[in-house]
């Protein structure tokens, strides 16, 4: 089974700057147009991932910084009985 090939036109204005310089990179070593596409393509997955782990760490420094003012409120309502 193939995936048919778009013209390259097509495919740089379905790409982002990132894959579209990769995507350039491998053409310019003389690797095949579809492999180049598929390299250019699979790390900008990556990058969707790494966006992925900002949001997680984004949701945690506010649970952790929301957690911190209510431990050290029940910690001084215990000293101060």
């Amino acid at each position: 089974m193939t995936i048919p090939i778009l013209s390259l036109k097509a495919w740089r204005r379905k790409l982002t700057a990132m894959q579209v310089e990769v995507f350039e990179a491998f053409r310019s070593i003389n690797v095949p147009e579809d492999k180049a596409l598929k390299a250019a393509q699979a790390l900008s997955g990556r990058d969707n991932d790494v966006i992925d782990l900002k949001r997680d760490m984004t949701l945690l420094k506010w649970m952790v910084g929301t957690l911190y003012p209510l431990i050290f409120a029940i910690l001084l309502k215990d000293f101060y009985r």
